[in-house]
């Protein structure tokens, strides 16, 4: 007997009916949790804006003044599945019977000691986010007493420049390294020569951001070495991390004394990229020439700044007063001037100039620069 859709139809009923049902109700079930949902949304929206709608006008709710809001929420009826809209109103009176100005002022009381109380966290907040680790920083005061303004160095970190080392102490080139590092050098003063002729300011500025790079690069590959090989450096990090951060130091002021413009910081950024990737290759491959150049490059530095001095004394470059910066991290008198800053700068590059050319000696004698102590205390 052949067969149709409809003589199949008394089997798969149950089925097709049961399933229907199932996935209603479950349709259902979505449907009742969403409007769940947006109604604790909208009564949390609409309580939260009477309230700072009531705290902003700083009134309290007296006799009379009755603070209704509306809130809409939605509900399913189980038979149509339809949406009802329902209205519930709320109502918030205060009785204000016997004594309406005492109350009052209880109200504003609390309102006042609820402000008091929110600006009070907010400052933890910030002073915890200032902190570390929920400890503030101690108070930290100059010798006068007052408070210390730099975050960049510390008072125990300042120091005395010593004025009494000699300036005229000049590097003679013995053999090829030597002699390679100072032709090297001459040739790479040719275009700052051209470029700033005598305008040290800008001059000085441009050399202190070449000259803080090579005790960076120095120390980081001494301290990956360290770290290698598991054994100490001799002090040597720590003493060309110092050179690094003291000719730091020295840009921080000249930038306080000379404000760059915009092709000279395009000029710094270019001449820093390329000197420094240069500098790190010439490192890995010669240690004692790397710093053979940095030591003769602190004798143009020290050449520089005497011509700097120079102009000064002549009255060609005002005589300015000295940065905050600098008073306070050379322990300057605080009527110094621009003359003393630059002395003491000076002073710096030649003790840079004997502690890179020692380095270049113990690499030429054939020993590591862990062998020798290096020359800290300086700074």
């Amino acid at each position: 007997m052949k067969l149709t859709n409809i003589n199949y139809f008394p089997f798969f009923a149950p089925y097709y009916i049961t399933s229907t049902l199932l996935f209603d109700f479950h349709k259902f079930i979505i449907i009742i949790k969403r409007n769940e949902k947006r109604e604790k949304k909208m009564n949390r929206f609409i309580v939260r804006s009477v309230m700072q709608n009531h705290l902003s006008n700083g009134r309290s709710i007296s006799n009379g003044h009755v603070c209704s809001s509306a809130i809409v929420g939605r509900s399913l009826e189980l038979s149509g599945q339809h949406n009802v809209v329902m209205l519930v109103r709320f109502e918030w009176r205060r009785m204000m019977s016997s004594t309406p100005a005492s109350v009052e002022k209880v109200s504003s009381g609390r309102e006042e000691k609820m402000e008091n109380s929110v600006t009070e966290e907010t400052k933890g907040k910030d002073s915890s986010a200032l902190s570390y680790w929920g400890i503030s920083r101690p108070k930290i005061t100059r010798a006068d007493g007052t408070d210390w303004p730099w975050n960049c160095f510390m008072p125990w970190e300042t120091y005395s420049a010593e004025l009494s080392i000699d300036l005229k102490k000049r590097h003679v080139p013995k053999n090829f390294v030597d002699k390679f590092a100072f032709r090297i050098v001459k040739l790479l003063r040719l275009p700052t020569d051209i470029f700033f002729q005598r305008r040290y300011g800008s001059r000085a500025m441009m050399l202190e951001t070449v000259a803080a790079v090579p005790g960076m690069v120095g120390g980081m590959l001494l301290h990956l070495k360290s770290l290698r090989k598991f054994q100490q450096s001799g002090g040597w990090i720590k003493a060309l991390l110092e050179e690094a951060e003291n000719e730091r130091m020295h840009l921080m002021t000249m930038v306080e004394l000379v404000k760059p413009k915009w092709y000279e910081r395009l000029l710094v950024l270019t001449v820093q990229g390329v000197f420094f990737n240069a500098f790190f290759v010439l490192y890995m491959l010669s240690p004692k020439l790397a710093h053979r150049i940095v030591g003769y490059l602190e004798e143009e530095a020290i050449h520089s700044y005497t011509e700097y001095l120079k102009d000064i004394e002549s009255g060609a470059i005002e005589n300015v007063a000295a940065p905050a910066i600098a008073i306070d991290y050379w322990r300057l008198p605080k009527d110094a001037r621009l003359k003393e800053v630059i002395t003491v700068i000076r002073a710096d590059e030649a003790h840079h100039r004997d502690v890179n050319h020692f380095a270049s000696d113990i690499h030429f004698a054939g020993k590591e620069l862990k062998d020798a102590p290096a020359p800290l205390g300086y700074h």
